[in-house]
């Protein structure tokens, strides 16, 4: 069986089960299951803390898992993202008091304060600084407040929290994160039910950003309105009984879907309707 590591609470828990949910696979009912077998899929899963994942996957006693490239850059460990599965986006950045520095070239000397210590270690050693850095499991924002930092590095989503603590954000950001599979660094890449994972979860990926729309146009007017709705290959085309319309059928980006509606009816089309992708391979 493929064995797959899949965060147990969190922001990553949820939408990664809803996924493997949509992805054709069972997931658990009852939050207090550490493992499940999914006998007809051939899957068995692990729920585990998200921090450990990279862990047990870049050791090879799971073949992939599901969490966020934070904490597998943070980990350490001997593995590599090889999906990205598009939630859980974060941005992670450093804070302090304004007038303390400016950017990373100006902490050396300072002490720095972290949930993500090894990601912290290594960013500071890619721009050649030379700075402390203390591990805490979480509230870094008052490290400074409590004088056992000068400098913060955190997840920061709109910064309201770390502008009610008198901080500011300074430099670029550390890292962009969003939720990815991943595996173990040298894994083979051809093996079989690794593949028809991806593919599952492609698909479900595809089926989210894309619907499928149909409409009836003019004979005259398809080749405009083939350029509104090109598909991913090509239009499926089909002559109506009624002489001189057809039906067009394409898959389109579901964030355009309003404004292509509104275009085609301009341009004459009519019956336009859209409905949802529940799941395709590509």
């Amino acid at each position: 069986m493929l064995r797959i590591a899949v965060p147990n609470k969190g922001s990553l828990s949820e939408p990664a089960s809803a996924m493997l949910h949509e992805a054709g696979y069972r997931q658990r009912k009852d939050r207090r299951e550490l493992v499940l077998v999914d006998a007809e899929n051939e899957v068995e899963f692990f729920f585990l803390r998200p921090r450990d994942i990279a862990v047990y996957v870049g050791s090879g006693k799971l073949d992939i898992g599901i969490t966020g490239r934070d904490l597998l850059l943070d980990s350490g460990s001997p593995a590599e993202e090889i999906l990205q599965l598009g939630f859980a986006g974060s941005t992670f950045r450093y804070a302090t008091r304004p007038g303390t520095a400016k950017d990373v070239s100006e902490f050396g000397g300072m002490t720095i304060a972290t949930s993500f210590a090894g990601l912290v270690r290594q960013h500071l050693a890619d721009n050649g600084v030379d700075a402390s850095v203390v591990h805490l499991d979480g509230a870094v924002e008052t490290a400074i407040q409590l004088g056992v930092a000068e400098i913060i590095a955190d997840v920061v989503e709109t910064g309201t929290t770390l502008r009610n603590a008198g901080l500011e954000i300074i430099g670029e950001p550390i890292l962009e994160s969003e939720a990815v599979v991943i595996r173990g660094t040298g894994a083979p890449d051809d093996d079989p039910k690794v593949r028809q994972f991806l593919r599952r979860m492609q698909g479900v990926l595809v089926a989210r950003r894309y619907v499928m729309m149909d409409y009836d146009i003019r004979v005259e007017h398809v080749e405009k309105a083939v350029g509104l709705t090109p598909g991913l290959e090509s239009p499926t085309v089909s002559p109506l009984h009624h002489e001189g319309w057809v039906a067009v059928r394409s898959m389109v980006p579901s964030k355009d879907a309003q404004r292509i509606m509104d275009e085609l009816y301009e341009l004459g089309a009519r019956a336009i309707l859209t409905t949802g992708i529940h799941a395709c391979r590509l």
